[in-house]
């Protein structure tokens, strides 16, 4: 059969954003990242979808995000309490996992605004070039950080130098910043592998467990410089800073000790 007339292989399917945002009282901000979301994907014609998983809010953050469906797609996750960061992000992470194929992308990020939606096709490109995941660091040369108070900049540099030492991964200085990108055949096969132990970190320590996990796994990992913009963020964190480190401690020993 010549080439002209051998039959056309069916072009790949395309290529899907599957963006998931654990969010808890939110209701200042969570609209405006939603907007600033459907420009980025705009801009660059990309085929996305979006998935809030409000985690008990007791403001009006559902009915913000309600207010964008019918424009956008953007769905909506309810939790009737607020059960954590780590439960929260698993919902959405196994929720992303089921519908996306392959090919597709699912990336993480904060739901305060403080993370910027148009770095994102800086990441997928990443993806397409080889990487397995992707993180936005803080610690890559360009990457700022605005408004950041001193004594949390403190606890993440000692966090990524601590992580470095001791989980050394290439690729990987920036161990905790939520604002990522994996290849969605990733995430599918390390829920198949660990199970429901995958995703099994209530707290902020949740972010390091995932890669913990992630690297006995021979992937390619790779980051890229960004602006934390802390300075959009309303209202003070939500993290309880001596809690996370004691938890993260220990889930450092026992990743440690079970190598």
């Amino acid at each position: 059969m010549s080439a002209s007339t051998r039959p056309a292989q069916a072009a790949p399917p395309p290529r899907t954003i599957h963006v998931v945002l654990p969010a808890f009282n939110e209701e200042t901000q969570i609209g405006k990242l939603l907007d600033r979301i459907e420009e980025a994907m705009a801009e660059e014609s990309l085929r996305y979808r979006v998935l809030v998983v409000d985690d008990g809010s007791t403001d009006a953050t559902a009915e913000v995000v309600r207010q964008r469906i019918d424009r956008m797609p953007v769905s909506l996750m309810q939790h009737a309490t607020n059960v954590g960061l780590g439960t929260t992000l698993r919902d959405g992470l196994v929720q992303a996992a089921e519908v996306a194929s392959l090919r597709d992308v699912i990336v993480t990020m904060d739901a305060d605004d403080t993370h910027t939606p148009g770095l994102i096709v800086r990441m997928v490109r990443m993806l397409r070039e080889g990487h397995d995941v992707v993180i936005a660091s803080r610690y890559q040369n360009g990457s700022r950080a605005v408004g950041v108070p001193l004594r949390r900049r403190m606890l993440s540099r000692g966090a990524s130098i601590f992580f470095r030492l001791i989980f050394p991964t290439p690729g990987v200085r920036d161990f905790t910043c939520g604002f990522r990108a994996y290849r969605a055949e990733v995430l599918q096969a390390a829920i198949e592998r660990y199970g429901s132990g995958f995703l099994d970190q209530d707290g902020f320590q949740c972010m390091v467990d995932i890669l913990l996990k992630l690297r006995r796994m021979n992937l390619i990992f790779g980051e890229v410089p960004f602006i934390l913009r802390y300075d959009y963020k309303a209202g003070g964190t939500k993290m309880k800073e001596g809690q996370t480190i004691w938890n993260t401690l220990q889930l450092a020993l026992r990743h440690k000790l079970s190598r």
